[in-house]
């Protein structure tokens, strides 16, 4: 037997057991119970408007302000890593180490109960989602940008340089212009992960208006017994997601071209 046909061979075998496999759960599936528990529409009716206008917001805006937040730390962090200061380089190494190895759970506990009490003080909901996710998202982000700095050219900081740049100048001019366009795939990927993580803000004790997707589709299913509000919080977070990998494969696509 040829190796092309091996190959077919297998391939079909390959396709008709993952038919059987389909076929079989279609057949031994109990559809009315499954329609009940992830599709009943009288629930899914219910949960709009505010899966999307309270919901879907607040998501999106934790999201944004997470994001910033990280992005502009992880930026001064990529900058201390790369110093010729030691002092810098290890405040930036010690704290990309604790916040890549604590999980962002431990740090939604930290600034929603532990330092409020630690320090007597009211910390505003968006506020503690912001730094939680951006303190988290900064210690990953910051690895991100400071390969794309080093990816740089060093020619390029030369030719500023010889154009009478000093090298602050040079480095946000020239550097770090070009170091975001590499980097722009891997920091959309950073994007997609923290809308994800968002889903931690259900630990704070929000009040309904603050309610993000995944809160909102706990408390949906607590009140109507159904999966259905769970489904629709997953598709809402699809819609994010989804269009954000897109991109991520287009700028890497457009990357690559350039390269």
């Amino acid at each position: 037997m040829k190796r092309r046909q091996r190959t077919r061979l297998i391939r079909t075998g390959q396709y008709t057991l993952l038919a059987l496999v389909v076929l079989a759960f279609a057949l031994a599936a109990d559809w009315g119970e499954l329609r009940r528990a992830f599709f009943d529409l009288d629930v899914a009716k219910a949960q709009f408007p505010e899966v999307v206008t309270t919901a879907l917001v607040n998501t999106v805006v934790y999201t944004v302000l997470g994001f910033s937040f990280g992005l502009a730390l992880g930026l001064l962090l990529a900058l201390m890593r790369l110093s010729k200061v030691p002092p810098y380089r290890w405040l930036a190494v010690g704290y990309i180490e604790f916040f890549r190895g604590v999980p962002a759970l431990l740090v939604f506990i930290a600034l929603g109960f532990g330092v409020p009490l630690a320090f007597q003080v009211s910390i505003n909901q968006y506020v503690t989602v912001m730094l939680a996710l951006g303190l988290v998202g900064a210690a990953y982000m910051a690895e991100t940008i400071r390969a794309g700095i080093q990816a740089v050219p060093r020619g390029q900081t030369e030719a500023a340089r010889s154009l009478g740049m000093s090298q602050p100048r040079a480095m946000v001019s020239i550097v770090i212009p070009q170091a975001f366009r590499i980097v722009l795939p891997p920091l959309a990927n950073e994007l997609i992960l923290l809308t994800k993580d968002s889903s931690l803000v259900y630990l704070l004790g929000l009040s309904m208006d603050q309610y993000e997707l995944a809160k909102f589709g706990r408390d949906a299913l607590n009140q109507h017994r159904s999966l259905t509000p769970i489904l629709i919080a997953g598709l809402f977070y699809l819609a994010i997601t989804l269009p954000l990998g897109h991109l991520v494969r287009r700028l890497e696509a457009r990357t690559a071209k350039a390269r």
